[in-house]
């Protein structure tokens, strides 16, 4: 852990997002060295499943030691944002850190991104930050040590990452070109403008409630970025401009060599963050260790058709008016490789059904993978969350629903 020098003492951050997840740590990590901390963020009411508001992460500030300003903020709105910037200017008497931290995520591709979620994504991540950027650096330009830090990637240009998701990764890189165009537009002027971005999947309530505990063991915890701003935010605006950085290369700097305190469990592999190279290296590597032949194991009484006819024989044993009523979904299958095809899985009326073409009813999510991942997901060898973020699995549809067929996977992995 990077202990506080005090360094931020007096300073005012102007945080998007900061209800929770990293935005918040980060405001905390500030809020130790008596910061004033602008809790710029849309969430006034509980949400069912996602925790905390503006109102109480500022309580966890001044907790901390800072003190705090809840605003409603929704950053698509200049009305909103302006008011926001206005109440900080008046009751701290400057800005001095703009921390845009607030986004928006679809991983889905063309045909199946609507024009409302990619409007939301741009408008949050690429708008949002160059509207915040744009009414905060009148302020940051009286500080004596201005900076912007986007949380964004580096501009990783590789096809692999717009070939799945372009309109996320548009959107997410639009941030990432605020720092870089506004680096040279306001160096003259000691604003710095970086970006910090995680090796590794962090663990977020989003993030709980996407994938569960078997991807929360392969997460780091929101500390490690906020340590990681904090060392960023502490250094010369003048010097320290234009870096896409990345926290534990941060840490790394400092003198930091042992991150198992960041990790929720240190014994497991960690999933490395979209856009960096280590993603598709893990991916190969997590293949081998469950496959080291580089072969699937073949069940012993496969039948006739290939594996994944074995799968659906498996499923159709399971199948039952409790598990329909537990369920309530209709999935879709389109398989390539060497055994392509069409299935379906029906549990959402009778007592199921399952078998080869299109499902009789719309499907609720539906899954395209090629077969041998297909089997390696249904026998336990190859998580479907891992799958769905290297790309080995794309998936369409209701998530939450697509979510429920991960507890029907658990059953059958003894039996294939």
């Amino acid at each position: 852990m990077i202990i506080n020098t005090g360094k931020l003492a007096g300073r005012t951050l102007f945080i998007t997002g900061a209800s929770r997840g990293i935005g918040k740590a980060i405001a905390l990590k500030a809020a130790q060295d008596g910061a004033n901390i602008v809790v710029a963020a849309k969430t006034a009411e509980p949400h069912p499943k996602l925790p905390g508001t503006i109102f109480s992460a500022a309580k966890e500030i001044e907790s901390a030691g800072g003190q705090a300003l809840p605003c409603l903020v929704d950053v698509r709105d200049e009305a909103s944002v302006a008011a926001a910037v206005d109440s900080a200017v008046k009751q701290f008497g400057g800005i001095d850190v703009v921390v845009n931290n607030a986004s928006a995520i679809s991983l889905t591709g063309t045909q199946e991104t609507p024009m409302k979620r990619f409007d939301l994504m741009h408008q949050i991540n690429t708008r949002g930050t160059y509207l915040v950027s744009k009414l905060c650096i009148p302020h940051l330009l009286k500080s004596p040590n201005p900076h912007i830090l986007n949380i964004s990637p580096p501009l990783n240009m590789r096809p692999r990452w717009f070939k799945d998701h372009v309109a996320y990764t548009m959107a997410k890189y639009g941030m990432s070109m605020c720092v870089l165009g506004m680096t040279e537009e306001f160096r003259a002027d000691g604003i710095a403008c970086n970006a910090l971005w995680p090796r590794t999947a962090i663990i977020t309530a989003a993030m709980e409630m996407l994938g569960g505990d078997e991807v929360d063991r392969q997460c780091r915890k929101p500390e490690i970025m906020a340590d990681a701003a904090y060392l960023m935010l502490c250094k010369d605006s003048k010097s320290y401009t234009g870096n896409f950085a990345i926290d534990d290369e941060v840490l790394k700097n400092e003198g930091v060599t042992n991150f198992d305190e960041y990790a929720i469990d240190p014994s497991s592999p960690l999933i490395p963050d979209f856009f960096l190279d280590d993603f598709d290296d893990f991916a190969a590597k997590q293949s081998i260790k469950l496959d080291p032949t580089g072969k699937l194991t073949q069940p012993k009484a496969a039948a006739e058709g290939g594996q994944v006819a074995q799968v659906f024989a498996k499923i159709e044993a399971f199948l039952s008016e409790d598990l329909v009523e537990k369920t309530r979904a209709v999935y879709a299958f389109e398989v390539s490789g060497d055994e392509a095809g069409k299935w379906y899985l029906d549990l959402k009326n009778g007592s199921g059904s399952c078998g080869r073409g299109d499902p009789p009813v719309a499907a609720d999510a539906t899954f395209s993978m090629n077969s041998s991942n297909f089997f390696k997901m249904f026998s336990g060898s190859l998580k479907p969350t891992t799958a769905f973020m290297t790309g080995k699995m794309k998936l369409s549809g209701d998530m939450g629903k697509a979510m429920k067929l991960e507890k029907l996977m658990g059953k059958l992995k003894s039996k294939l």
